[in-house]
């Protein structure tokens, strides 16, 4: 704990106060936070992040619930090898999955806008336009995570007791009715839980826009770690990039602290 964990927090602390050329070290106060908020391409990365975050967590732990109130129902057949197809993504390697992607979201040789040109659609620019950019992250990132939630309903799910349901089918609740007084309420936990880890893995997203768009096109799908490490790693701004990390980290936890406040219990 204390060399891969408190040493390395402590160390990148520091290091935000300070200029790093080389092996010399200069401490320049608040200049790196100062510089932070003037900068264009922060801004434009956080937005970016936020964008993301906004459209993909809800479309994501939506999908999860609902596959997972579908594959729970024993009317399904052939139920766990749904489950394992769903959370296949989740155990793929990225770099293998997002090469599969890029291939077909290839602008002029994917299989995706071969199918869209069988029915007139003109293709799409799908790696290589600001919205359709964010639009292709979105999608990998839904199809990586989409299982992984559903797993989590999935244990929540089958920790609810089947003497609710009875009782609530005796009084006259539909199934539609059950879902939204029973279910819902009582995967509440789960939900906090899905949310907030979600939120903070898209906060901190890389893997796909690096390996995607590196960022483009013109910083359209740059996230605030991908800012990070390029300032980091590429122009070896090492103080600066520090600044960025503990910023992230502050916005990270302000976000968590009112998800669980919004959607806590009240008594807590």
């Amino acid at each position: 704990m204390l060399i891969f964990t408190v040493y390395p927090v402590l160390s990148s602390f520091i290091l935000s106060f300070q200029e790093v050329r080389g092996i010399e070290k200069t401490f320049v106060g608040f200049s790196n936070y100062t510089r932070l908020f003037q900068d264009p391409v922060f801004y434009k990365s956080l937005l970016n992040t936020f964008q993301l975050l906004i459209i993909q967590v809800p479309t994501m732990v939506s999908l999860a619930l609902l596959i997972a109130v579908g594959l729970h129902s024993s009317m399904v057949k052939g139920r766990t090898l749904f489950r394992i197809a769903f959370f296949m993504p989740a155990i793929t390697a990225l770099i293998a999955a997002s090469i599969v992607f890029m291939i077909l979201l290839d602008e002029h040789f994917g299989l995706v806008n071969y199918f869209l040109s069988l029915f007139g659609i003109e293709g799409i620019k799908w790696l290589t336009s600001p919205f359709w950019a964010k639009a292709s992250v979105i999608l990998v990132m839904t199809w990586r995570w989409t299982g992984y939630n559903m797993v989590i309903f999935l244990a929540g799910l089958q920790n609810i007791p089947s003497d609710l349901y009875e009782a609530a089918s005796i009084d006259g609740a539909g199934k539609v009715k059950q879902f939204f007084w029973i279910t819902i309420p009582q995967l509440k936990p789960v939900f906090i839980f899905t949310v907030v880890m979600s939120t903070i893995g898209t906060l901190q997203l890389f893997d796909e826009p690096f390996i995607l768009t590196a960022g483009g096109p013109n910083n359209a799908t740059t996230t605030i770690t991908l800012y990070l490490y390029e300032t980091g790693f590429k122009y070896f701004e090492f103080g600066y990039a520090s600044a960025i990390a503990y910023v992230l980290v502050l916005i990270t936890a302000i976000i968590s602290w009112i998800q669980m406040k919004l959607v806590g219990d009240d008594d807590k």
